[in-house]
């Protein structure tokens, strides 16, 4: 095996003009790809709902607790929801999310529960972390008041967004989440294709996805 893989990097030295311990060949300029520059925060928020769109997701902007509280119903009846799970961190504690989910009568869920009884939800709600305009994609972390579950196994997922999390490139979302448990990165619903390339959603995660802006004070 040793005398294979010597001979495997001999070729690949003697191609690219390299003896053994020979330094790496600094990267080209023309390799480099440059920071993505951004727009103002309206163009990014604007570029991050449309690409959002065109990955089947549904995306909302709230401008208040009133207008939450009337899609939140909007929601829970067109997709049939009886039962929830959701994030408890302070920041959904203060939009009120489970609170409101009791009003409509939605059994809550908690997310630490059976992971059978999670997925028997209909919907999961999260907040979001980071999120890239360019592609349309959520960046969430996990923690014990944020599980992963939330966001994968209920069949509706709702992640409320702040403006404020927009970020230009992957690269700062990793800086910024290194540190977490987990990561989970969401563009679009659970896409699943077989061999004759028919795309099916929601195979192996939730079959739609609802973005909504939190844009009240």
């Amino acid at each position: 095996m040793n005398q294979a893989r010597e001979e495997i990097l001999d070729k690949l030295r003697q191609a690219y003009g390299r003896g053994p311990g020979a330094p790496a060949a600094p990267i080209p300029p023309t390799a480099r790809i440059l920071p993505r520059k951004t727009a103002g925060p309206e163009a990014e928020l604007t570029q991050l709902l449309t690409e959002i769109g065109k990955l089947s997701g549904v995306t909302r902007r709230v401008a208040s607790m009133q207008d939450f509280r009337a899609a939140l119903a909007e929601l829970i009846r067109a997709e049939g929801v009886k039962r929830a799970t959701c994030w408890t961190t302070p920041e959904m504690e203060a939009w009120g999310v489970a609170a409101a989910l009791r009003d409509l009568d939605v059994e809550i869920v908690p997310a630490a529960a059976d992971k059978h009884l999670v997925a028997s939800c209909e919907l999961g709600v999260t907040g979001v972390d980071a999120a890239l305009p360019e592609t349309g994609t959520l960046a969430l972390t996990s923690a014990p008041d944020r599980p992963r579950v939330a966001s994968l196994l209920p069949r509706v997922h709702l992640a409320l967004l702040r403006p404020a999390v927009l970020r230009p490139d992957l690269h700062q979302v990793f800086a910024e989440t290194q540190t977490a448990g987990y990561s989970v990165l969401i563009s679009g619903p659970s896409r699943t294709a077989d061999i004759e390339l028919t795309l099916t959603l929601g195979v192996h995660g939730p079959k739609s996805l609802h973005v909504w802006v939190m844009e009240m004070a």
